[in-house]
């Protein structure tokens, strides 16, 4: 009679063990499903966050020089028509074949040959033509000192300075402050150069020159 006893103890024993296996497969059904849930709001927020990017062309904020203005989606295509760019100067976007020689420039140049030289790696800066006298000598000065720098006043601009790389730009209320030299420290011949190592030379004549 004990023998029957434990054979009916041992079979209600492994009842348990039945329901148990199934409370794990319960549990691991619920990770799984939490699992997918996070996935698929990781997937809808990473979507939204592009969805907001800024649009082709639109300034944000660049890098760690207070007032730089960043611009992408800007067009590489050589063309020989004036083209109307949506920033003056420009930072980009369609250019003449034929860059502008680097150096330094005492009339206005045509913007197509400047925004070549961009694509180059030059940084292009510009001045109002009534910027003091000694702050257009220390221009020119730093702009010999490299062979891709470019330099040239530009009526009409709304800063006394404004200098320029390839999807980079930054306005100055003076010729002597230190962002100037940052700005170029960083973005002359820089990483983001669509054509990095390319030379600055080309066309040498100002619009003027051009007859424009």
């Amino acid at each position: 009679m004990a023998k029957r006893k434990s054979s009916r103890s041992i079979k209600a024993q492994s009842i348990p063990k039945g329901k148990g296996s199934q409370g794990r497969q319960a549990i691991v059904i619920g990770i799984g499903a939490i699992v997918l849930v996070a996935i698929i709001v990781g997937f809808l927020a990473l979507r939204n966050s592009q969805a907001q990017a800024p649009t082709s062309q639109a300034p944000t904020a660049a890098g760690d020089i207070p007032g730089v203005q960043a611009f992408t989606g800007l067009a590489q295509d050589h063309v020989t028509t004036t083209v109307n760019y949506p920033q003056t100067p420009p930072v980009g976007g369609p250019h003449d074949p034929v860059p502008q020689t680097c150096g330094v420039y005492t009339d206005q140049i045509k913007n197509e040959h400047g925004v070549h030289s961009l694509e180059h790696g030059a940084v292009w800066i510009t001045y109002q033509p009534s910027l003091p006298g000694d702050q257009i000598t220390y221009l020119q000065n730093l702009t010999k000192q490299s062979d891709h720098r470019l330099l040239s006043p530009y009526p009409g601009i709304d800063s006394p300075v404004i200098i320029t790389a390839w999807g980079y730009q930054l306005r100055l209320d003076n010729a002597n402050d230190p962002r100037l030299m940052q700005f170029i420290q960083k973005y002359e011949q820089g990483p983001t150069t669509p054509e990095l190592g390319a030379e600055c030379v080309g066309e040498t004549r100002t619009l003027k020159q051009l007859g424009q």
